[in-house]
């Protein structure tokens, strides 16, 4: 048998991943075996990431068996990450949720599906009949197809009337599409992958891409005449690959910004033309700026004054400088005014619109984008906005509806629907396709919460899960390789998503669900009148997207597929300098850092980090049930300071208790490494078995609402014998 490792992936070393598999050649395993080869292959997208691979999944007597990358594909040109390889694994797992199930005298039993969507749309209704229609909260994921997340919206919003509805892409992407809509005026990224080819200086600021994101690492990889810049303050994998490490201070990314801006401003490396034309407020930003000198930004960001200095001049003197971010921007409770800081950085030396230069926020989920593009997010269908009369006008034409009938203002957010409950304003729960009870912060926040419902339905494609099994209502959903659909990656590219398998058991693709429900709440006719497959439903988003930023009009699914994708907007936005803005003119930000939300103290002296491992995703629903992935990263671990881990006496792979003023890890393996800084701690997020979500804080962005997974203060205690397993 050959090593896994050395068959896991073209990006670790194969590249002839398919031939193998023409020949039965298992990846995950190294073997020959006539019962994986493939009696035909179905050409899809990857249902991980947003980096959005092109794949074959190779299916055997109506069996997943194998997958291949793509090799005409223009994003990953036949390459495939570890999740990636070993992706068809899931789709078989025992665990699969295959029946609909109603809890009766405490326990979840079996029910038909005409008795559990009967009860949902009784339950739901009768309690919005008590409570108001707003006493429903839907909680959605970037893990559905474009067309199921728009047609939930119209279900939600036009069917059971309500505005509280929000995707987990709120816990990753929110502060994103904040930043974007107030720099630009909307949201969508305005680069693109061909930009890591090109671009003669990267600045990544909290982004571990080789790690996380290890096929856009390899659009980085090809250009061998750029700079790499890495702001972390851990020493990642990718930081340990940079021309210039930036080992910043937890929370003083903004602070380091806006040295930048001043430094370059004072230099005269700036584009004042572009500037003049093209944006507005320079002035203000200049006053602001006056403060930020050198000395008060070193101290601030713990970078000597040299380092800053020449970074700044790096990004200043490229013909084209691109900026790049993900969650260590993001998953703050000032993110979004980083991210306008980031977006005020490329406008005011004219890195947007041209090749190799913009501001690009990696996006987290699969198809994120798609979410926020059908209004499932923070805006209505097709980026229009709540407050905008026109825009509701038209959304209501589109929809045969009387304008009063589209919302005038957002409902509440992810983060504001768990303290409705909590408040006794939310009374039931809908959660689709997503597993708070690992992945939310504070997990006894959330525990009380779910705990005072009336009614809480979740929609998942496994069975149990940590969500699954406080149900009251238990979904059966099809998932990726089980249903058709379009999804939207982190370059705006438009990609198809094809069924290769039935879904197991009696369990339906979301987008049936829908429809299901809509007859039963008597709106079948009203909102989806004669859909019967997603191509309807991509049809009339065709018609809804017309005209605005994210337009789909000229597509067709014989063309997404056949082009591997096609780009919204085109290849690069705002390339004539005009923006959606009123006077078609970008904002830039004049904003100041701040502290962590809660430093460390004399009780809880370290300061936690969160993340991410290249060999899981999310909450391991998936992952966690392959077996090769979960070979390659069995269970949770805390990085400490060989420092620390000395004055504690503390050994490496000692297994140790993590805790916070919410809660704590009982027991967690510790990794001495000079990878994470003195008094700092990285724990990876997936593990429910040591969820580094009972410790974070319930800290949110004020404007965009997204959670500050990413500093809270933390102690670090040794096992007795007796808690170590001893006898």
């Amino acid at each position: 048998m050959l090593s896994p490792l050395k068959n896991i992936s073209r990006f670790l070393g194969i590249d002839t991943a398919k031939e193998k598999y023409r020949y039965g050649i298992d990846p995950q395993f190294g073997y020959t075996s006539q019962e994986k080869i493939p009696d035909h292959w179905v050409k899809t997208t990857c249902g991980y990431c947003s980096v959005g691979c092109g794949m074959y999944l190779g299916v055997r007597e109506g069996h997943a068996v194998a997958v291949h990358g793509d090799s005409d594909h223009p994003v990953n040109h036949g390459i495939l990450c570890p999740k990636g390889l070993t992706e068809h694994h899931f789709i078989h797992s025992k665990d699969r949720a295959t029946e609909p199930l109603l809890k009766i005298k405490g326990r979840l039993r079996p029910v038909h599906w005409e008795t559990a969507l009967n009860t949902l749309v009784d339950r739901f209704v009768r309690i919005q009949r008590n409570y108001g229609n707003q006493a429903l909260g839907v909680l959605s994921t970037g893990q559905l197809v474009t067309e199921e997340f728009y047609a939930l919206g119209k279900l939600v919003q036009l069917g059971f009337k309500t505005t509280n509805y929000d995707g987990n892409t709120t816990l990753c992407m929110s502060t994103a599409v904040a930043g974007y809509k107030r720099s630009f005026g909307s949201d969508g990224p305005p680069g693109c992958y061909a930009d890591f080819e090109v671009a003669d200086c990267i600045f990544l600021v909290g982004a571990n891409i080789a790690d996380n994101h290890p096929i856009l690492w390899d659009h980085l990889r090809k250009n061998t005449s750029r700079t790499l810049i890495v702001a972390d303050p851990r020493l990642s994998k990718t930081a340990m690959l940079a021309d210039l490490y930036l080992p910043v201070k937890p929370r003083s990314d903004l602070t380091l910004i806006n040295g930048i801006m001043k430094i370059l401003i004072d230099a005269g490396k700036i584009d004042r033309i572009y500037i003049a034309r093209h944006t507005h407020r320079f002035e203000e930003l200049v006053s602001h700026l006056k403060k930020y000198s050198l000395d008060f930004v070193s101290e601030q960001t713990g970078l000597p004054r040299d380092l800053i200095k020449k970074v700044a001049h790096t990004y200043g003197d490229a013909k084209a400088g691109l900026i790049a971010w993900t969650m260590g921007v993001n998953h703050s409770t000032q993110g979004t005014e980083t991210v306008n800081a980031i977006n005020t950085l490329a406008l005011i030396t004219g890195n947007i619109g041209r090749p190799g230069a913009a501001p690009f926020s990696i996006t987290g989920q699969c198809n994120a984008m798609g979410t926020r593009e059908a209004g499932f997010t923070s805006s209505l269908p097709g980026y229009r906005k709540f407050e905008n009369l026109q825009d509701r006008e038209e959304l209501a034409r589109i929809w045969k509806v009387p304008v009063e009938e589209i919302p005038q203002e957002r409902g509440w957010a992810y983060p504001d629907i768990i303290e409705g409950i909590v408040k006794g304003k939310i009374k039931a729960l809908w959660i689709l396709a997503t597993n708070p009870f690992v992945s939310y912060p504070n997990q006894e926040l959330l525990k009380d919460a779910i705990s005072r419902l009336e009614f809480l339905v979740v929609q998942d494609g496994f069975h149990p899960t940590p969500t699954t099994e406080v149900a009251d209502l238990v979904l059966p959903a099809a998932m990726w390789g089980e249903k058709e659909g379009t999804y939207t990656n982190s370059e705006r590219r438009v990609l198809k998503v094809n069924r290769a398998v039935d879904p197991p058991g009696e369990a339906r693709s979301d987008f049936d669900i829908f429809l299901e429900i809509a007859k039963k709440l008597g709106v079948s006719n009203a909102l989806f009148s004669g859909w019967k497959k997603p191509r309807d439903a991509f049809e009339e988003w065709k018609t809804v997207s017309q005209g605005r930023l994210c337009d789909y009009s000229h597509m067709t699914y014989e063309a997404i597929e056949a082009q591997g994708g096609i780009q919204w907007g085109g290849e690069r936005l705002y390339t004539n300098g005009e923006y959606p803005t009123s006077d078609r003119k970008a904002r830039l930000w004049a904003v100041d850092g701040c502290s962590e939300p809660e430093p460390p103290n004399d009780r809880y002296p370290f300061l936690l980090n969160t993340g991410r491992t290249v060999e899981h995703w999310h909450t391991r629903t998936k992952t966690g049930r392959i077996e090769l992935l979960e070979k390659m990263s069995p269970e949770a671990w805390v990085e400490i300071n060989p420092e620390d881990a000395r004055q504690l006496k503390i050994r490496q792979h000692e297994v140790v208790r993590v805790a916070s003023q919410r809660g704590e890890i009982p027991k967690v393996a510790v990794r001495i490494t000079s990878t994470v800084p003195s008094g700092h701690l990285f724990i990876p997020f997936h593990y429910i078995e040591a969820c580094a979500n009972n410790l974070t804080v319930s800290e949110f962005d004020p404007i965009s609402r997204e959670p500050n997974y990413k500093q809270c203060a933390v102690k670090v205690e040794k096992l007795s014998f007796a808690e170590r397993g001893g006898f």
